[in-house]
């Protein structure tokens, strides 16, 4: 009989307190593969931010007051309200203000699509009132129809500056259905850089839908 013995052989049994020792961490290959994930889509928000033109930015604006303007306007017939648009062609701005009970010129509180919009930089706006190619002698519309110094007559009144209302608009939406015909020249004008130039118009011919014309090379064409 052979007493030699065989090897024995041990085994390991691993508990739940024990286990095998692992990397918890993250590898430099997926850091960098994080990394570059995270630099493309830096990348594309860059690129779509900065493809955006010039005359595409100052198109939204005029798109913007052009379907706001007509909302406006349907706004005066459905609740029979005055409405004006007030262009502040210094500061390229604009807002809306209504008719109170005292006919007196209101700013539209509640409302952002008629509260103040600012226009971006190099941006700017000019009104025309007068001299436009589709004025008529027999215009539907009567500027006399009501008298706009109403809401600026201060006679015998001290107003503090915080209570001074604001001023009479330029350009009046009737509950009738009728506006002040207009023309509003939208600019971008660069001062360096090699952009163009880029002008749009609105005009408003009496009743809405505003007419827009644009882009335009020089800011007198119609």
């Amino acid at each position: 009989m052979n007493n030699s013995r065989r090897p024995m052989h041990r085994v390991r049994v691993f508990t739940g307190d024990r286990t095998p020792n692992r990397c918890s961490g993250f590898t430099l290959l997926e850091i960098m593969i994080v990394l570059l994930l995270m630099g493309l889509a830096a990348g594309y928000v860059l690129f779509n931010a900065f493809s955006v033109s010039q005359a595409d930015r100052l198109r939204e604006q005029v798109q913007r007051l052009q379907v706001v303007f007509d909302m406006a306007s349907d706004f005066a017939i459905l609740n029979q309200q005055q409405l004006g648009l007030y262009i502040d062609e210094e500061n390229a701005k604009y807002h809306f203000v209504f008719l109170d009970e005292e006919q007196e010129w209101q700013l539209v509180e509640g409302n952002p699509l008629l509260a103040e919009q600012q226009l971006p930089e190099l941006f700017s706006i000019e009104l025309e009132l007068e001299d436009l190619p589709w004025e008529q002698e027999d215009s539907l519309f009567d500027p006399g129809i009501f008298d706009e110094t109403l809401s600026v007559s201060e006679d015998g009144v001290e107003i503090g500056e915080e209570d001074k209302p604001p001023p009479p608009p330029q350009v009046l939406l009737l509950s009738s259905g009728d506006i002040t015909p207009f023309s509003l020249l939208f600019r971008y004008e660069p001062e360096f850089g090699d952009d163009q130039p880029v002008y749009f118009r609105l005009n408003g011919l009496e009743t809405v839908p505003l007419e827009r014309v644009g882009p335009m090379l020089t800011e007198d064409e119609q």
